[in-house]
């Protein structure tokens, strides 16, 4: 890969890996911790997640006007921001004070890398959104074996570990990305008169993004009703965080194998989202059985192989799909539609366990997962274009 890119690949590895410090352990201390039920957690997190939604589609606007080096320092500096009050400050309710403003500021940073790493290596295709991808994943993998020591001798240590090396991602966006600005500015100026429209590439854009949300919003039980309920069932905190460590180092092991595998077969981008949404339905047919530590590993092992299907097929889409001047924008929009499915899958998961009970919320999930495959099977039926998306994508 070109030097940009493993630029932006650290600098994704690092900042992931700071964020792991604190995003899997959020419902267990403001339930365990500061009191609160599984419903006002979920609350929490919601507003860290629509101030994600805000920031995502800032974060793309900004990256079409002063490009990816800018944008990215504006998302780091709010983020740091908000990482010192946690700090100095962790009760409620200024607990979600501080997560709205880590969304807003980490909402605005993922679009704009994303769309970075696809203005400075184009013929790279699916390569480029692979390698952050698993970059991403090569810092929860780390982030949350580190966090979940942190959190087993204090778990308020997390807050400081956080900050520590946000602060570090800080310094290698100031002095690493500031060479990638020429590259990006010069694609951008390309210029389309294109409207944004719920037709035509935006509108399959959309309908795509509705099944990605969808997907995420099942995802992320595993981190807040699912993370209480395995507590319950005396699975530790240590035993947690291994999980997701499982998820992320089995990510940058099999991603290759994964990519390998989609290739001898051919598969276009839509159907290999398909084949992703069915190994999450296995994923969460073995959750609904497990009683302890090694059916969840199973459990998450499966749900890592799904994941590794669909989400990197969806800014791939996007990519592909954005005039030369709304890059960003379509990035921010992908970004979007995954937070605005974390947003409220805590809260409505929540309350359906709090309310119902753990069953319920299965039944719940299986529900969206089969109305994902189904939007996935038609979101580019009425694109206006000679060939479909995924014979545009390269490999």
């Amino acid at each position: 890969m070109p030097r940009a890119v493993w630029l932006l690949v650290t600098g994704m590895i690092i900042n992931v890996t700071a964020s792991s410090f604190l995003w899997p352990f959020n419902t267990i201390y403001i339930h365990d911790h500061l009191g609160k039920s599984l419903s006002l957690a979920g609350f929490a997190l919601m507003v860290n997640s629509l101030a994600g939604v805000v920031g995502n589609l800032w974060g793309g606007v900004l990256f079409d006007k002063l490009g990816g080096y800018k944008s990215i320092l504006i998302g780091i500096l709010v983020t740091l921001s908000a990482l010192i009050g946690f700090v100095f400050l962790h009760d409620w309710p200024t607990y979600v004070v501080w997560l709205g403003f880590v969304g807003l500021g980490s909402g605005m940073v993922f679009p704009a890398m994303y769309a970075m790493v696809g203005a400075v290596w184009p013929e790279g295709g699916r390569r480029a959104f692979n390698a952050m991808y698993v970059a991403q994943n090569v810092g929860v993998a780390v982030g949350t074996a580190l966090g979940g020591l942190v959190a087993s001798y204090r778990i308020d240590y997390i807050f400081l570990a956080n900050l520590t090396l946000y602060f570090i991602f800080f310094l290698i966006a100031l002095l690493g990305f500031k060479s990638m600005q020429v590259k990006v500015e010069n694609k951008k100026k390309v210029q389309t008169k294109e409207k944004i429209q719920l037709t035509g590439p935006f509108g399959a854009l959309i309908t795509v993004c509705i099944a990605y949300a969808m997907c995420w919003f099942v995802y992320v039980q595993w981190q807040g009703p699912l993370a209480s309920h395995m507590q319950d069932l005396d699975v530790s905190l240590k035993q947690y965080s291994l999980l997701w460590t499982i998820n992320g180092a089995l990510i940058v092991v099999a991603q290759p194998v994964v990519t390998g595998v989609i290739q001898v077969l051919k598969r276009s981008i839509k159907q290999q989202m398909i084949i992703g949404i069915f190994i999450f339905i296995v994923s969460y047919i073995i959750t609904t059985m497990a009683e302890g530590f090694t059916m969840f590993v199973t459990a998450m092992v499966v749900l890592t192989i799904g994941e590794m299907f669909v989400w990197p097929a969806i800014p791939t889409i996007a990519n592909s799909l954005a005039p030369p001047d709304k890059v960003g924008f379509y990035q921010g929009v992908v970004n979007s539609a995954a937070t605005f499915g974390r947003m409220f899958a805590p809260v409505i998961g929540g309350a359906l366990v709090d309310y119902f009970n753990i069953n319920v919320l299965f039944m719940f999930v299986f529900a969206m997962l089969v109305v994902a495959t189904i939007i996935t099977s038609l979101y580019d039926r009425k694109l206006k274009v000679e060939e479909p998306v995924e014979q545009k994508i390269a490999v």
